[in-house]
């Protein structure tokens, strides 16, 4: 008599999985895609009559990719507010040089045993 098991799929990295609301996007992503939407259509309506529909729409394309992809954005397990901040931190807050100066703890510990002895 054979005996058949059910494989149940446990992903790796459990610490990787992201729980989807709607549409297979995750809130992240899907409130991003709300702001661009928003974004866009207010553009629109905005300015379409002043600057023509034409013009309009395109500005609304290059207004609303930056915030839609900000959902999406993921770099070495960063976010987009994450990444801007560590990239600022590096290139203005703490740029400049660092020195290198080594310690010998060793040499200090027998150093100091040495006076010690002398005491």
């Amino acid at each position: 008599m054979r005996r058949f098991a059910i494989e149940i799929k446990i992903p790796k990295e459990v610490r990787k999985h992201k729980e989807t609301i709607f549409f297979g996007l995750t809130a992240r992503q899907f409130f991003c895609a709300v702001a661009a939407v928003g974004l866009a259509a207010s553009l629109y309506l905005g300015l379409g009559p002043a600057i023509g529909k034409d013009m309009a729409s395109w500005l609304c394309i290059l207004a609303a990719a930056p915030v839609a992809l900000a959902g999406f954005f993921h770099y070495n397990g960063m976010t987009l507010e994450q990444f801007l901040w560590a990239v600022v931190k590096s290139e203005l807050l703490l740029a400049g040089g660092r020195p290198f100066a080594s310690e010998n703890f060793y040499y200090n510990l027998l150093r100091r045993k040495g006076e010690q002895d002398f005491d």
